[in-house]
């Protein structure tokens, strides 16, 4: 995992501990899922709109915000970007149109 994403994820544990009125994640974690869910979903709107506005770096900026958001879900969840980045590696090399079937036999 990078060095980013580890130390994100080490924060973001933290906060699970902290004041609701002291911190931006753990308000969110105070708030619960629903909450955690609708901030993904407007970030990712925001993501599509930069991209459709052809602003490379407003792009890059949505994309932070998506992913750390993201991020405050797993870690809501109990999971880390670790286990994202081993389902990355296990699909690595495996067609799209492969791993995809595979998922509707299921």
């Amino acid at each position: 995992m990078s060095d980013v994403l580890a130390q994100l994820a080490k924060v973001l544990e933290e906060r699970k501990d902290a004041d609701p009125g002291s911190s931006y994640v753990a308000g969110l974690y105070a708030k619960g899922l629903d909450s955690i869910l609708k901030k993904i979903g407007e970030e990712a709107i925001e993501t599509v709109i930069a991209a459709k506005s052809g602003d490379q770096r407003q792009l890059v900026y949505e994309t932070a915000d998506l992913w750390f958001h993201t991020l405050v879900l797993l870690a809501h969840q109990g999971l880390t970007p670790g286990d994202v980045l081993e389902e990355l590696q296990r699909r690595f090399g495996i067609s799209g149109v492969a791993e995809k079937a595979a998922r509707t036999k299921k």
